[in-house]
């Protein structure tokens, strides 16, 4: 939540006209323009002014001698000093640099009184040209070269152009430096709204608490702003109950919260899931005068489209609309992804549908969405009708996350080339394709068994300049150990550790399964070892033990399998039904295969009861029974009784027995 006060932002109008006459009266105004030349003298018989500098960079001295010499002595202030104002004014407005170090180098020749309303005018300029190191030069130089004393106001300014340039590690200094080192300027409110942005914005949110915590002894109240600010750092940093807390102790203190700060908890609760604070949040809202706005509803829509809950929300989008509140793009696409993620695609195609017709524009995430929806439930056809209507109507031009969604579609549905016709399409439409873009491109071509179209957007890649990221690389490694090419998948893996990407699981797993299909084991071992004590951050997943324990199994070494077992189960990894066969294969060469194969899933499931992972046992026991391995009776129970004890479990029982019978 931003904090900046509206204080820092007055209207920068300037109004030179007025100045002008006020400040010259009529016969010099009438003898300065009678010095311009008349059409008939100017050698291009162009206007005269067709002849002035309108560009804001000037190469010429920016103020006319004459204008202060004929200057009238009029008033208690000395002549000139109001013109040079306007024309501080003007130049900032315009961010003309170069013209107010010139303005400021005559003014100190003439020993004029520097004010400092004007030093904040440079300071806004600079805020816009985004030159947070320029702002704190002039600030340092107010009192040695332009006798001015600067107030908290320019503290204040320049403070907050350094947080507006994204500095905040730098505005932490420069408030240490002046207010807490030197003592230079006190602080007030607004001072300190912007040192716990910027601290919350850094992550350093118990130091945010500890400034809000001594404003009282600089003498200064936290406002609305304030307390808004440090509740949005704390929900950001997942210390929701903080934040709520705070609510209760600013209304103590006499701050009564607005809808923007109520907007903060209500998205913060809303992304933690817990959607009936949300909603009790709103109830206080309206007990304290305040009324729900676009913001409110929409972070509630979201919130429950996240949860599922999407007939809530749609009944929520009437409420809204009942209250006089204009649904945005936002609103309508929050919905209509909740639907596709529901499996509810035909539904979000016909809220689309209506929102258009009432004249609403949906942007380009809709659409991507829409048709990532219809692709994943089979329904290719759907997501082309989508694809053309957009086209078609011109409202909105595909950028690269929509091209992106149609290229993977078509990858995944077996149509790598129509996909590669859109990638052409998309370069000459200018939209830039991704790294994203071509990982879906060349996966879909390695899927085809279609290396070399594969390798050849690796090279197409480079061409357009676009470069890889770890999920590129991981669908290289993967595609070309799938086809035996093993070695130029080492030598991709090598090219992306030098380049500083840290492979993934995927990666890692598709190399392993590389080495070992290879037949280099040992090779596929180090790399696991390498992966599970690294710092790459990946962790080994259950295929990635399955390759391991198929490739040591088919050379006979059971017990080093089991270790590994062992280690997976220690890891928090637990077996599937694949890992259960592989062990089941290998013990066909026992006197009785099918009793030592029933001890040891039984002895599994033992050990993962044991270590609560009672999911995980009851995916062991279903592979028993279906192999006809009946686990012990004793075994069957403990397992039993665990799942039975979950609420959810007893839930879904309830429900069954409810539509059955009721």
């Amino acid at each position: 939540m931003p904090c900046t006060s509206k204080h820092l932002r007055p209207s920068l109008s300037a109004k030179p006209c007025k100045i002008f006459f006020f400040f010259f009266p009529f016969p010099l105004i009438r003898r300065l323009f009678s010095s311009l030349p008349s059409p008939s003298e100017s050698q291009d018989n162009q206007s005269p002014i067709q002849h002035l500098d309108l560009h804001p960079v000037r190469r010429d001295p920016p103020i006319s001698d004459e204008l202060f010499i004929l200057a009238p002595r009029s008033g208690s202030h000395k002549q000139g000093d109001s013109t040079f104002y306007s024309l501080i004014k003007n130049y900032a407005n315009s961010g003309d640099f170069k013209s107010l170090e010139e303005v400021f180098d005559r003014m100190r020749r003439e020993k004029r009184v520097f004010l400092e309303k004007s030093f904040i005018l440079v300071f806004r300029a600079y805020g816009k040209a985004r030159l947070p190191d320029k702002a704190i030069d002039l600030y340092e130089r107010m009192v040695v070269e332009f006798q001015c004393r600067p107030t908290v106001r320019s503290f204040n300014s320049v403070l907050n152009v350094i947080i507006q340039s994204g500095e905040f590690n730098l505005a932490l200094q420069f408030y240490s430096d002046i207010v807490v080192d030197r003592r230079v300027s006190v602080p007030n409110v607004l001072t300190f709204n912007l040192i716990v942005k910027a601290m919350c914005k850094l992550g350093m949110v118990d130091k945010a608490v500890d400034v809000f915590r001594e404003m009282p002894e600089w003498e200064c109240n936290p406002d609305v702003y304030t307390y808004c600010t440090l509740m949005d750092g704390l929900c950001k940093a997942d210390r929701i109950e903080e934040a709520v807390s705070l609510l209760d102790e600013m209304q103590t203190e006499g701050c009564f919260p607005t809808p923007p700060t109520f907007n903060v908890l209500i998205n913060g609760l809303c992304k933690k899931g817990d959607l009936v604070r949300a909603a009790k949040l709103v109830d206080n809202m309206f007990l304290k005068g305040g009324v729900p706005n676009e913001v409110t509803y929409n972070t509630l829509i979201h919130g429950l489209c996240l949860k599922g809950k999407l007939e809530k929300a749609i009944s929520l989008l009437h409420r809204m609309v009942s209250s006089k509140h204009v649904p945005n793009d936002i609103t309508y696409g929050t919905i209509i992804d909740g639907l596709v993620k529901k499996g509810r695609v035909a539904d979000g195609a016909q809220i689309l549908k209506a929102v258009e017709e009432r004249g609403y524009e949906a942007n380009e995430y809709v659409y991507s969405s829409l048709i990532s929806g219809f692709f994943k439930e089979r329904k290719p056809e759907e997501a082309m009708k989508i694809w053309k209507e957009m086209v078609e109507k011109g409202r909105r031009k595909p950028n690269t996350v929509v091209y992106s969604a149609l290229i993977d579609g078509l990858c995944e549905e077996g149509r790598p080339d129509e996909a590669k016709e859109i990638l052409l399409h998309m370069i000459n439409a200018d939209c830039t394709p991704n790294a994203y873009t071509y990982s879906s491109l060349m996966k879909g071509f390695f899927k085809m068994s279609k290396s070399n179209e594969a390798l050849e957007l690796w090279k197409d890649m480079a061409d357009q300049k676009v470069l890889p990221n770890e999920v590129c690389y991981s669908v290289l490694i993967h595609g070309l150990c799938e086809v035996g090419k093993v070695r130029d998948a080492l030598m991709v893996w090598k090219q992306m550790m030098s380049t500083g990407w840290k492979p993934d699981v995927v990666s890692y797993t598709s190399m392993i399964s590389g080495l070992c299909n290879s037949g280099s084991v040992e090779g596929g071992l180090k790399l696991f070892h390498e992966m599970s004590c690294g710092e790459s951050g990946s962790r080994p997943d259950v295929i990635t033990y399955n390759i391991l324990f198929s490739a040591l199994c088919k050379q006979d070494r059971i017990s080093h399998a089991i270790d590994l077992l062992n280690t997976m189960l220690d890891q928090g990894c637990d077996p599937d039904s694949v890992t259960c066969n592989i062990f089941l294969k290998s013990l066909n060469g026992k006197l009785n295969p099918l009793e030592s194969a029933r001890v040891f899933l039984d002895e599994l499931v033992v050990r993962l009861h044991k270590r609560q992972r009672v999911v995980g046992a009851s995916n062991v026991i279903e592979v028993m029974l279906q192999k006809a391995l009946y686990p012990n009776l004793s075994t069957l129970d403990k397992v039993v009784r665990e799942l039975l004890k979950r609420k959810k479990v007893r839930v879904a029982i309830d429900k069954c027995w409810n539509d059955l019978f009721l």
